[in-house]
């Protein structure tokens, strides 16, 4: 039987000496299945388009622990994961990918390796060190690498990598048309959901082909659609609707469960906008609820604009995500002064501590703009797009 290993790793050093093997941290227990051993699956949880995490709940699998569920055949076949192997997470684990990772690598008897926090040097130590052969990113750590210095980036020999995986937001074209010159054609990517609706997937060949794709579908019966549920011509972006490759519902809310699905409740959506080339490659363009994604983290930006709005020199405001080069996206408050107050460098300081004060420092906005006044339509509805249009250009709200 293969030797079992999972090495954290705190510091960038990785001292295994404060561990123990998972054969001698077991041993004391049973060496025999359960008489009715079946193999459970996490509830996991989603923010979802409200900013409210979700549980994802899916009917039971009805197989024993020895068979292993087939989605995580499927993802070890599409990644060529392997006894022996060794995996390194930069990611946190609440993180439905980087768990189902870690997860396979232990299953396959390779040996995984934990950040607990991503540094961008450390990580490429840690692959030279242990000779690294899988590994999972998002498109910030992929930025922050291109960053280092030309001598930290030649510094470690990164031969051992087999696969470097991406998903979580889009990523910049410029950044992985580097990555793939710097590491070679060794990088996936993949574009799916927590719910598990669909899977779309692509090599470095086929991104090249089709450089801005999160790939083709795998898993999932895909559709663009319009606001009244037409399919979307070729190239004209709408929401992606998938007819579900697994059941799912939101825990204890049939309201959200009911909202997620088409009204004979035959497809699902969590939202996204995109559209499909002639080759059925799919293109993500924007985020039907102005959701940021910031380094691969979702960020509503309806919560720093309902604190700006109780700031006694705020009159109105509204938070929506700019380009950054490093983050994809970073957040920024357009805001329209109350009369005396005035707008300016010291008013805008003075915003973005306040929101320090209330938020966590990923939902702050990063810089704010005055307006004498916000485009508001009759019904009182914040025109958000003619502001956020400002940013971006003739882009759409990704970088892609």
């Amino acid at each position: 039987m293969p030797q079992l290993a999972l090495l954290l790793v705190a510091d960038g050093t990785g001292d295994a000496g404060q561990f123990r093997q998972l054969d001698a941290a077991t041993a004391r227990f049973p060496g025999i299945p359960i008489a009715d051993e079946w193999l459970g699956t996490p509830m996991l949880y989603s923010s979802g388009t409200t900013g409210r995490p979700k549980g994802i709940l899916r009917p039971l699998p009805e197989n024993p622990p020895s068979q292993p569920l087939p989605l995580f055949d499927f993802l070890r076949q599409l990644w060529r994961y392997r006894e022996g192997m060794t995996y390194l997470s930069p990611a946190p684990l609440y993180h439905a990918a980087p768990q189902a990772a870690v997860s396979l690598t232990i299953r396959h008897g390779g040996t995984a390796i934990i950040m607990e926090k991503f540094d961008p040097e450390a990580y490429l130590a840690l692959v030279e060190k242990h000779r690294v052969t899988h590994s999972q990113l998002v498109p910030t750590m992929f930025s922050r690498l291109l960053k280092l210095p030309e001598a930290a980036r030649r510094r470690h020999d990164l031969s051992s990598l087999e696969i470097a995986i991406h998903g979580a937001a889009p990523c910049p074209v410029q950044v992985k048309e580097q990555m793939i010159e710097w590491w070679g054609p060794i990088i996936h990517e993949y574009y799916g959901a927590t719910e598990g609706l669909g899977f779309t997937a692509c090599d470095s060949a086929e991104w090249l082909a089709h450089r801005g794709s999160v790939g083709k579908v795998l898993l999932g019966d895909l559709h663009i659609l319009d606001e009244s549920m037409q399919p979307c011509p070729m190239g004209t972006p709408g929401t992606i609707w998938f007819k579900t490759a697994s059941a799912f519902e939101y825990f204890n809310d049939p309201e959200k469960t009911a909202a997620a699905r088409s009204a004979d409740g035959s497809m699902s959506t969590v939202g996204d906008v995109g559209y499909v080339d002639a080759d059925r490659f799919l293109y993500l363009t924007d985020r039907a609820s102005f959701m940021i994604i910031s380094g691969g983290v979702n960020i509503y930006p309806q919560e720093c604009e309902n604190l700006l709005i109780t700031h006694p020199k705020v009159a109105d405001a509204a938070v929506f995500g700019v380009p950054n080069a490093d983050l994809g996206e970073e957040v920024k408050a357009v805001v329209q002064a109350m009369p005396g107050a005035q707008p300016g460098a010291e008013l805008a300081r003075e915003l973005i501590e306040f929101c320090g004060e209330h938020l966590a420092h990923f939902k702050c906005p990063r810089s704010v703009d005055f307006e004498a006044e916000l485009p508001r339509l009759p019904t009182g509805k914040l025109y958000k797009r003619t502001l956020r249009d400002r940013y971006w250009g003739n882009k759409a709200s990704r970088i892609v």
